[in-house]
């Protein structure tokens, strides 16, 4: 069989060595499978969420709930991608300060913005 490896190698735009479970406002834009245009459609100039949007909104807003280390600013579901703004207040989800850690393949850090971001994606998904 083909490797394809090369075919599905995104490029990271993750700061190498950064510790992205640290305290700060952090930008998002979250994208559908292929782009495809899942959440709803835009009509007269606003988005109508369909069913996959609703759960993609409600899903968004269900993270503070989850997690403790969260809030949410502003945000926008559009047709194929969500832009929203997730500020991580404290590390690793509690009060006590911890070491700089860096996710890597595997090694997922509770609290971390990728961390974050996998749940969201998981929980829309299913």
């Amino acid at each position: 069989m083909k490797d394809n490896s090369e075919e599905h190698y995104r490029r990271s735009i993750r700061l190498k060595g950064y510790d992205y479970s640290q305290v700060g406002a952090y930008f998002v834009t979250i994208c559908t499978r292929d782009k495809k245009c899942l959440f709803g459609r835009i009509v007269d100039g606003k988005m109508v969420l369909n069913g996959f949007g609703e759960v993609a909104r409600d899903e968004w807003n269900e993270t503070t709930n989850i997690r403790r280390n969260v809030e949410l600013d502003e945000y926008v579901v559009m047709p194929n991608h969500l832009h929203g703004i997730i500020v991580v207040t404290n590390s690793h989800g509690g009060t006590r300060p911890r070491a700089f850690m860096v996710e890597s393949f595997g090694k997922p850090v509770p609290g971390s913005l990728p961390t974050i971001v996998r749940g969201y994606k998981a929980a829309v998904t299913r």
